[in-house]
């Protein structure tokens, strides 16, 4: 259904400003929308279109004006009138975009779609605002299917005696033809097939009259000279050489005609907005005039174009602006052609057809119901699209085909987290850090370190100064799958009862061998030092125990961080582990919950053992660190070693290199050590335990599916609201950021809510309910 749009200019002026009402509706329907706004003063403006119509009226063209005002001129000032034509069209627009203006021009843009074919009726008595170039607005020109008219704001509808006849009843008045040409009108008039066309040429006053009265007309149309005159812009048209009317003066007959049916007048003729005013008091439905003087070739084009497109089923709207776009062809030669048609409207009435005014298409009943339209349920379109978005995006998730990006924005928002959440580096931890130096000085000392990062004396001598300092726990993520060569060493291994040693588990699908423990180390002291990483090779997750393989080197049930920190629980606060009867660890009060192959952004992984998310610390340190030199030189202080869980570990970049990519950095070359992952590892189940440091959680299946629905609801209702495209845009846009701030916020809050799937059902359902709407 088409749309009508009412701009209604109710009282002001040019010098004090205009105030605007804007109704949008339905054809035929009440307004569903009414806004009010204002125009600023624009004194100038009137001054404008004075400078455009003097120019233009000085072209040497040969007008329909009265006989008495043809004029010629030998100088060409086309080009000048093209140039004023445009300064008149840019302060026009200006003056449209004014900031008063603007809720009007928003209202505009929100309730009507560039599809909509669209009526827009300027209501005002004012001649000087009619006058100014409405099609031109910018507005306007974004909607192909949408034309202007103007319409006088006292209207009635009258009822009608029409009675169908099988050809369209056109009066014809071919008035003074001196100095123009106007066969080439009575021609296109002759040529309509379904039309009985009654001409009256260059007629006396009494045969117009009594043709008027004696027959049911559709259209009455006129050709010849005519003008306005006055300051009230009385309009006159020339009948022959000698006699001339007013509208006032075939009023009677006028109003007879109207009555019995007359549907369109159309004044092919000059200056015929004098003659709108006048004809708008008899209330005939629609007329066609000219603005201003017209070219006899312009009118004759306009005429061609405007019956083959209504004649041929277009909308009379639509056949005006199809008419009245292709005159500029004959722009080079008559400029601001395409300003002169114009639609004069009773607003009481809507158009009819071609084919409805001739009976061969049965009329709508286009009154205007006194109930409010009902809206169609538009809302249902967007509460079955975001159902249906939500499971398209849920089932793709399903499937693991989002994982990788939602992996990824999860380790950005990770990366940001430190620049909001301050946490300080773990005061339990020391880290004995083995680098290259360190290595080359074990070297240059003529130690054994081949195939090692640290020779087996200067292994014996840390442990012996770590034992001095009385630790709670060491941890040596160091693979020692040979024997000590050393007796100390070997003593030292065996007895050191807060030593945990490393060994790796084989797994026989991947596969993996595995590497054997330190042969010296007793079992119970034993932990594995595998990491789980994900297919992009980061490590997200923290292991903490496993069932080894039957054929494994490697006999722990705890992973290598896992038993530091029960060591260290158990010397503190004498908290051993338990395990409740769904398989969690607990330690004391706090459980553990063990990943599923579904949680949160992960599909189908693999959830074997006691997996949970490692909640990294948000701290550029995560542990004090000493170098190995430091330490065997004694510029550690004691303080640094006493009841503190100590991590010795290599963090060298040439030999013995283990680095691994984390959600902080993925870059080779920028990796973080194996120790210090741990060390993270560690600090996350002290905290948890003793501070009440969150664990990353997620929410339950249906709790996320909840959340991606409301998501997809928000862009359904964004494209149900918003009408131009690129506000819907901006506006999804925004939304989709402050979903991001959300699920970061909630990040920092230790909570992994989906992000891309949300985003994805948001923009989804959004461009679902816009294909909907265009068709």
């Amino acid at each position: 259904m088409s749309k009508l749009v009412v701009l209604k200019f109710a009282d002001g002026s040019f010098e004090q400003g205009f105030s605007v009402t804007l109704q949008i509706g339905e054809e035929g329907e009440r307004p569903s929308t009414e806004i009010t706004g204002k125009l600023p003063a624009a004194g100038e403006m009137p001054l404008y279109y004075s400078h455009w119509q003097a120019s233009y009226r000085s072209l040497d063209k040969p007008y329909r004006l009265s006989a008495d005002k043809i004029q010629v001129t030998n100088v060409s000032i086309t080009q000048n009138c093209d140039n004023i034509a445009h300064i008149l069209r840019s302060h026009f627009n200006s003056w449209l975009r004014s900031e008063e203006f603007r809720p009007i021009r928003e209202k505009w843009l929100e309730k009507l779609l560039p599809t909509d074919e669209v009526r827009v009726i300027l209501q005002t008595e004012d001649p000087q605002l009619q006058l100014l170039p409405w099609h031109h607005w910018d507005l306007l020109e974004r909607y192909p299917k949408a034309e202007f008219a103007l319409a006088s704001p006292r209207y009635e509808k009258i009822t009608s005696n029409k009675t169908y006849n099988e050809k369209l009843n056109i009066l014809a008045i071919v008035g003074n033809s001196q100095g123009i040409d106007t066969a080439a009108d009575r021609a296109l008039l002759q040529q309509l097939t379904d039309a009985d066309v009654t001409f009256l040429v260059e007629p006396q006053r009494k045969e117009l009259t009594d043709s008027l009265w004696g027959k049911s007309w559709d259209i009455l149309f006129f050709a010849g000279h005519s003008s306005s005159h006055g300051k009230d812009g009385t309009g006159r048209i020339y009948l022959n050489q000698t006699d001339s009317l007013t509208i006032s003066e075939l009023r009677y007959a006028l109003r007879k005609a109207v009555q019995r049916g007359l549907q369109l007048a159309i004044f092919n003729s000059c200056d015929g907005l004098g003659l709108a005013r006048e004809l708008a008091d008899l209330q005939i439905p629609q007329m066609i005039v000219m603005r201003e003087p017209v070219p006899d070739l312009v009118a004759q084009e306009f005429l061609k174009y405007f019956l083959e497109g209504f004649a041929g089923g277009e909308s009379f709207y639509q056949a005006v602006r199809e008419a009245r776009e292709r005159l500029q062809g004959l722009e080079d030669k008559f400029p601001c052609a395409t300003w002169l048609p114009m639609i004069c409207q009773n607003l009481a009435q809507v158009p009819s057809t071609w084919q409805e005014m001739t009976g061969k298409v049965e009329p709508q009943p286009r009154e205007v119901t006194l109930a409010p339209p009902v809206q169609p349920p538009r809302f249902a379109v967007v509460l079955l699209s975001s159902v249906m978005m939500t499971a398209l995006v849920c089932g793709l998730r399903f499937l693991g085909l989002l994982q990788t990006t939602e992996l990824q924005v999860f380790d950005q928002m990770m990366r940001l987290r430190p620049l909001i959440l301050h946490e300080l580096p773990d005061p339990r931890l020391l880290i004995v850090a083995i680098d290259d130096d360190d290595i080359e000085a074990q070297r240059q000392k003529g130690e054994d370190v081949n195939g090692k990062s640290i020779s087996d004396i200067s292994l014996n001598k840390l442990l012996e100064k770590l034992h001095q300092h009385q630790p709670r726990a060491i941890g040596l993520d160091l693979y020692r799958d040979f024997k000590a060569q050393y007796p100390d060493l070997i003593l030292r291994l065996e007895k050191t009862e807060n030593l945990i040693g490393l060994c790796k588990h084989s797994d026989t699908v991947t596969p993996v061998k595995g590497i054997a423990p330190p042969p010296e180390i007793p079992t119970q002291h034993l932990g594995f030092s595998d990491f789980i990483h994900d297919p992009d090779w980061v490590v997200r997750r923290n292991l903490l125990f496993m069932k080894p393989e039957p054929i494994s080197p490697c006999p722990a049930l705890y992973a290598f961080s896992t038993q530091l920190a029960l060591r260290y629980l158990f010397a503190a606060k004498g908290i051993q582990p338990k395990f409740t009867n769904t398989g969690n660890l607990q330690l004391g009060s706090t459980v553990f919950p063990h990943l599923g192959s579904r949680t949160g952004g992960y599909q189908t992984i693999d959830a074997n053992g006691g997996q949970i998310l490692l909640n990294y610390r948000s701290s550029q340190n995560i542990a004090e660190q000493v170098t190995l030199t430091q330490l065997l030189s004694d510029q550690v202080n004691p303080s640094a070693i006493k009841d503190r869980i100590v991590l010795i570990g290599v963090v060298a970049k040439g030999e013995s290199r283990d680095y691994w990519a984390t959600p902080y950095e993925n870059q080779f070359d920028k990796q973080m050590p194996g120790v210090i992952v741990q060390a993270h590892m560690v600090s996350q189940l002290l905290s948890t335990v003793l501070d009440k440091r969150p664990l990353l959680q997620v929410w339950s299946l249906w709790a996320e599916i909840i959340w991606i629905s409301g998501w997809s609801l928000v862009g359904g209702v964004l494209a149900l609201r918003v009408r131009l495209l690129p506000r819907l845009a901006l506006f999804v846009c925004l939304s989709c950021g402050f979903l991001w701030v959300l699920c970061f916020s909630l990040l920092i809050q230790a909570y992994w809510v989906p992000f891309i799937p949300s985003a994805l059902a948001l923009m989804g359902t959004g461009s679902v309910v816009i294909v909907s709407k265009l068709k």
